[in-house]
C-alpha cells in the first residue's frame, strides 16, 4: 500500500536559480579568482551567498554568512550594478553589508541555516560550520579532522 504526503513533496530551490546563467558563471569565476578557490568551491559558495541575500532581502532581518559563504556576497556586491538591480528588482531596496553585526558561532549559523532552509533553499551545510564534528580516525568529511 502507498501512502501519499498530506502535502506535495516541493523541490528545494539553489540559490544560483536567482540569477541569470551567465551572470552566476561570472561570478563564480572571479570568486574562484578572486580567493583562490577551486571552480567548484567557488559554485557552492556562490549559490549558498545568493540564498542567503534573497532570505535578508525578502525578510528584512540581519543576518550573518558564514566565513566561507561571506566571500561569495562580496563577489556580488562588487558587481555592484548587476547587484543593485538585482537588490532593487527583487526587494525594493539594496541589501546593505555590515561588517562585524553579528556573531559567527555554531548556534548562530544553525539559526541562518534554519532560516534558508525555510525559505525552500537547500543548504550546503559544509559551508557554514553546522555540519557534526568528526571524531578521528574516523573522519566524515567535513570535521576539524579532515
Amino acid at each position: 500500500m502507498t501512502v501519499a504526503p498530506d502535502r506535495p513533496v516541493v523541490a528545494l530551490r539553489h540559490g544560483r536559480d536567482l540569477v541569470a546563467p551567465e551572470l552566476f558563471e561570472r561570478l563564480t569565476d572571479f570568486c574562484a579568482e578572486e580567493y583562490g578557490y577551486e571552480r567548484s568551491l567557488a559554485e557552492r559558495i556562490m549559490s549558498e551567498a545568493l540564498a542567503f541575500v534573497d532570505v535578508m532581502g525578502r525578510t528584512g532581518e540581519g543576518m550573518s554568512p558564514s566565513r566561507a559563504v561571506d566571500p561569495g556576497w562580496h563577489t556580488f556586491m562588487l558587481h555592484t550594478e548587476e547587484y543593485d538591480a538585482f537588490c532593487r528588482t527583487r526587494y525594493g531596496r539594496f541589501v546593505h553589508h555590515a561588517p562585524k553585526s553579528r556573531y559567527r558561532d555554531r548556534a548562530t549559523m544553525a539559526d541562518v541555516v534554519a532560516r534558508i532552509r525555510a525559505h525552500g533553499f537547500s543548504v550546503d551545510e559544509s559551508l557554514w560550520g553546522t555540519r557534526a564534528d568528526c571524531n578521528e580516525p574516523a573522519c566524515c568529511g567535513d570535521g576539524p579532522c579532515c
